[in-house]
């Protein structure tokens, strides 16, 4: 399935979310398809937890010199 194709059924996904139940649905419909996007990620190797607690010059191997 390419991203396009992801993309516009998720954006369908979210207009009649909010077309139906208001803004309230809209915001919980993106909040849990971003985690499940992060889930996802987890599941495909992409992403580790410790990629959410390094600083950013850390990810890249760089240090802090103080």
């Amino acid at each position: 399935m390419s991203m396009a194709l992801v993309g516009l059924l998720a954006g369908m996904g979210l207009g009649f979310a909010a077309y139906f139940g208001g803004f309230g649905a809209f915001l919980l419909v993106a909040a849990l398809g971003a985690v499940g996007f992060l889930v996802g990620r987890f599941a495909d190797g992409d992403l580790e937890a410790g990629d959410f607690f390094r600083g950013r010059g850390e990810a890249r191997g760089e240090r802090r010199r103080w």
